[in-house]
């Protein structure tokens, strides 16, 4: 597979795992997050489906993605914490800007490690699929998910 054509498939990927884990991520209140996790599985599943994957690759796919959405819900969970010590910060008599940049540090810090998880699911996802199903996944998404790819 050329060079260009796996770094597009991996933005590809990327963006929709971002969207879908963007949207458990901010999904609001937490019954959301089972529809979140239904519709995401929903729609791996039928692109797996579609790829004609076999048992073994669809459990390590599987772990992959439960993964991920354990690190959304990690995150997910400390938010109303990090907005508490935000709206304290902002309460103050005077802003210490040295709180505020720690602050903006560990959220930073958050993402990087839910973005390095997301990258790692799609680096096993890659190498779990042969290249040919690799190409049906990729058609999928680009099928299912066109106002995402322009």
């Amino acid at each position: 597979m050329k060079r260009r054509t796996t770094i597009g498939l991996l933005a590809v990927l990327t963006g929709g795992l971002l969207a879908g884990g963007g949207a458990l991520a901010f999904g609001g209140l937490p019954g959301r997050h089972g529809v979140m996790k239904r519709f995401v599985s929903a729609t791996i599943d039928d692109a797996l489906d579609q790829a004609k994957v076999t048992p073994a690759q669809r459990t390590a796919i599987y772990a992959a993605r439960d993964r991920v959405f354990a690190a959304v819900e990690q995150q997910w969970q400390s938010r109303g914490t990090r907005m508490e010590e935000a709206l304290r910060l902002f309460e103050a008599d005077q802003v210490d800007p040295s709180q505020v940049a720690a602050l903006r540090q560990a959220k930073e810090e958050e993402h990087r490690r839910l973005a390095d998880t997301i990258e790692q699911a799609i680096v096993e996802a890659h190498d779990t699929l042969t290249p040919a199903q690799r190409k049906v996944v990729a058609d999928y998404v680009r099928a299912h998910h066109r106002r995402h790819l322009h």
